[in-house]
């Protein structure tokens, strides 16, 4: 029988193995924007956000202040407190303070989908497995990316830099697919982005994202208010 801590790690060799593939265009764009390879990989293995870190390397890059930074991350990845808390009610008894704290460091989208589709609850070896495996694959395809990056002609890392905005059309193109809501939000992010990049060059690449983020959601959110009423009744 394999121990939680083993399990871990069986389940994280798929997310792995997707976040080399993923993370290699990310050390490819850190090194575009004038990171070294050490910069990087650093910024991966403290950091476990796809569309934060690519951010991050934008307002990086334009020069941008810390509170632009603080901010375009907090917009970001509010959304890892809301899963947290979610998961919260899965944890075993066992899980302390200092277990939580260490654990919730690596919550992401897809570590958080596999920790919450287990039957039984969680103990703190399983989410250290599970979590240690998935940054290992970010942290080391990171750092192969950049390497390339370094010494690979211009022409191909160019090619290769798309692989993880790939990703995030990969994320979004189901959600479009299947609720015009989403479809709707997620064009309208678009079209403020484009507004900004266009229209008003004036604004930092930070609080461009911050805007867009929050005005298409706002929008959304009162086109397609939420029925709390009818949510809880077909749960039941």
């Amino acid at each position: 029988m394999k121990s939680p801590f083993t399990k871990g790690l069986s389940h994280g060799i798929p997310i792995a193995l997707g976040y080399f593939s993923v993370s290699f265009g990310f050390g490819i764009m850190a090194v575009k924007s004038g990171l070294t390879a050490i910069n990087a990989i650093i910024i991966s293995l403290t950091n476990l956000t796809s569309a934060g870190q690519a951010a991050g390397v934008g307002i990086i890059a334009a020069g941008g202040a810390f509170l632009e930074m603080a901010a375009t991350q907090f917009v970001i990845n509010l959304r890892y407190s809301l899963m947290g808390l979610s998961l919260s009610q899965k944890l075993d008894k066992s899980f302390s303070t200092f277990h939580r704290m260490i654990a919730s460091f690596g919550i992401t989208d897809e570590i958080f989908a596999v920790a919450s589709s287990q039957n039984e609850k969680l103990v703190p070896s399983y989410m250290y497995g599970l979590i240690s495996i998935s940054a290992l694959g970010w942290t080391g395809g990171t750092a192969v990316g950049a390497i390339a990056g370094s010494a690979l002609p211009a022409t191909l890392t160019a090619a290769m830099g798309i692989l993880l905005y790939g990703m995030f059309i990969a994320i979004i193109v189901p959600a479009a697919r299947s609720s015009r809501k989403d479809l709707i939000v997620i064009c309208l992010a678009a079209l403020f982005s484009m507004i900004f990049k266009y229209l008003l060059p004036s604004v930092s690449f930070g609080f461009s994202i911050i805007l867009s983020s929050v005005a298409a959601a706002v929008i959304g959110a009162l086109l397609f208010p939420i029925n709390i009423a009818e949510t809880e009744e077909g749960k039941k």
